[in-house]
């Protein structure tokens, strides 16, 4: 038989059985993903820029490029929820892989609103002397070179700036957006990988100490690939217990309401091994994130080796995103399997509170104290996190917003003290700081009393927000070691402020740079925000509350 009948009959039998159905084209709505696909554009549109745009115009292109992104997608997003898309009209897009809905438009826009005052650190180049005639930034002058290498010395003469900063940054925020949104496992993975890779990177590209930038990025890098390692290996557990990626079908196989179940999915629906091992390492890898203990040993050096630009981003914004993919997982995915997380999560909430609190009053370097000060505050959002009520969402909505504004004004208060050999980040440097700078002081004292959680400012209306669920949530013993924390973190942010204020100067101290509108603008929003959320915070209260839903 010729080749050709072979193939008609073949072709014959098979329109006959019909056995290849038609592959639907897939269904994409573009205007509810809107927030996203502006930032991602963007980003591409910086990696040309890095390409094609003359070296001299590329900071102030790839600036205006990347302030204009998060601006439009905040409208963005703020257009989606005042169409309902957060209330009402919420649901899940993409072909099932994204939700839009109250939480995941509330954290966007916190995300959008951190990252653009971030921005404006990124591109701050008053601080550092100009160097050869040209201005500098907080970034090494050509990332490829060895540090101390001639070719680096070269790169500083012509005046070189690394300004691949800010595609990397509209990247980490893209990822970002999508990880609190992700409604399901595949894509929390996907967006996971995407915000880690650019901050990998951004931590290794500070201009002075570029061998502790670099060791920071290494511990972060190898410590970041173990934890997306438990999160994908949990991710395929879950996969062969639900037989499904879908935040919903697995909760559905959880509770046991799934309709529809296959002989094979009946199997593994009875193996909980599989349904509890795959469920505790997803939860790991986000405590890895948030930075809770026993996962939070990359906090610290990550934090005081990484250019302190990136260190307050990533600081404010990934907690942001971390908590909004740890919430989902924990309200959407698994609260069927409530009375096996919550136990745990008790003794992680617990110990990150205290080691945090405890920890930060042995530093000597102000980005440390940041770092466990953060450590500590992961456990007080955790504290909201398993009350399991609405009001949990919401006060941890509220928190986190409220903290990501007052991290990035202290990172970037930290950035103006210097001496010559760059930031003075040693606490003792900062004796007498009010003296020699009371504006400087002042500000950074706003913040360090938001931190305490010291009542008309931000962090009390936070704190005050997230104890009082937890305990209507049934966890009152939770509350109390809560507020003895507070009064440890307490000790050591009073202690920097009588530092600067009752303290001699040293002759020989640091001086305060005169930055540029920039900073003046991170350090006002972050300021303004703080004093706003503590002195009237019922409006954003409110807001949150009604953005507490999940769309399921």
């Amino acid at each position: 038989m010729s080749a050709t009948a072979v193939h008609s009959l073949w072709t014959t039998a098979a329109t006959a059985a019909d056995p290849i159905a038609k592959i639907d084209a897939p269904k994409i709505e573009y205007g509810q993903l809107s927030p996203v696909l502006i930032v991602i554009g963007a980003a591409i549109i910086g990696i040309l820029v890095e390409a094609f745009v003359p070296r001299r115009s590329r900071y102030y292109t790839q600036m205006f490029l990347s302030a204009v992104a998060l601006v439009a997608a905040f409208a963005a997003v703020v257009a989606l929820a005042a169409r309902g898309y957060g209330t009402t009209k919420a649901g899940i897009t993409a072909m099932g892989a994204i939700a839009v809905d109250g939480p995941a438009l509330f954290l966007q826009g916190t995300i959008l609103l951190t990252s653009l005052v971030g921005l404006f650190t990124f591109a701050e180049r008053r601080l550092d002397p100009e160097q050869h005639g040209n201005r500098v930034d907080s970034f090494a002058a050509q990332a490829a070179a060895v540090p101390g290498s001639e070719s680096e010395q070269k790169a500083v003469k012509a005046g070189f700036t690394t300004t691949e900063v800010f595609p990397l940054l509209l990247f980490a925020v893209v990822g970002m957006l999508v990880f609190p949104a992700a409604n399901d496992l595949l894509t929390l993975f996907v967006a996971l990988e995407v915000f880690s890779l650019p901050l990998y990177l951004l931590c290794a590209l500070a201009r002075r100490k570029r061998l502790l930038s670099q060791e920071a990025a290494v511990k972060y890098f190898l410590l970041g690939a173990f934890a997306s390692a438990f999160t994908l290996f949990g991710i395929a557990l879950l996969y062969g217990y639900a037989g499904s990626m879908s935040y919903g079908t697995i909760a559905q196989v959880v509770d046991g309401t799934v309709q529809n179940v296959t002989p094979a999915l009946a199997d593994t629906m009875g193996n909980d091994a599989l349904l509890l091992v795959g469920a505790a390492l997803i939860v790991m890898g986000l405590l890895f994130k948030v930075g809770a203990v026993p996962f939070h040993m990359w906090t610290p050096d990550v934090y005081q080796g990484a250019p302190t630009p990136v260190t307050g981003f990533m600081a404010a914004a990934t907690k942001v995103a971390a908590f909004g993919a740890l919430l989902r997982i924990l309200y959407v995915v698994l609260p069927g399997l409530r009375w096996d997380w919550r136990p745990v999560m008790w003794g992680v909430v617990i110990v990150t509170m205290l080691v945090g609190a405890i920890v930060a009053i042995t530093q000597t370097d102000i980005k440390r104290l940041l770092a466990y000060s953060s450590i500590a505050h992961a456990g007080f959002i955790l504290a909201g996190v398993i009350a399991t009520t609405p009001s949990g969402i919401s006060s941890v909505l509220f928190y986190l917003a409220a903290y990501s504004f007052v991290t990035i004004g202290a990172f970037a208060v930290v950035t103006l003290v210097r001496d010559a050999g760059g930031e003075a980040t040693h606490l003792s440097k900062w004796a007498g700081l009010g003296r020699r700078s009371p504006l400087v002081a002042a500000v950074f004292a706003v913040f360090l009393l938001a931190f305490a959680g010291i009542p008309l400012t931000s962090g009390f209306s936070g704190k005050f927000a997230v104890f009082k669920a937890a305990a209507e949530g049934g966890a009152a013993p939770l509350v109390v070691i809560g507020v003895i924390s507070s009064a440890i973190a307490a000790f050591f942010y009073i202690r920097v402020i009588v530092l600067m204020f009752f303290s001699e100067p040293r002759p020989e101290g640091p001086t305060v740079a005169v930055p540029s509108p920039l900073t003046m603008t991170a350090i006002a929003v972050g300021v303004a925000v703080t004093v706003v959320l503590g002195v009237a915070p019922q409006y954003f209260l409110d807001l949150a509350g009604q953005a507490g839903v999940f769309v399921r």
